[in-house]
């Protein structure tokens, strides 16, 4: 069963760039995983301190993997402090 996952990020306003282009570097080492079917990132429009990965992955298997990659922890690791709170992580499966 294939799980969507939201994840949303806020950046502090001084951190802007940083974070934008810490974000960006996931997304082609993550497309590149095995079970990732979709791995997007979106900016609000109205508030661009706010970003969004919109994934898709073939399992909870395939998730936690990306959880466990080396691009995933390094980001870890240094978005904390770039941000105004925590990320929310949403997960969703498909019910119609």
């Amino acid at each position: 069963m294939t799980i969507r996952v939201i994840a949303k990020v806020i950046s502090l306003p001084n951190t802007l760039d940083e974070t934008k282009t810490l974000l960006i570097s996931l997304v082609e080492p993550t497309r590149q995983e095995k079970g990732c079917l979709n791995y997007e990132l979106w900016q609000n429009q109205e508030n661009p301190t706010e970003f969004s990965f919109v994934e898709e992955w073939e399992d909870q298997a395939a998730l936690e993997a990306h959880f466990l990659t080396p691009h995933f922890i390094e980001a870890r690791k240094k978005i904390d402090e770039l941000l105004v709170i925590q990320p929310q992580i949403h997960r969703y499966t498909l019910i119609i």
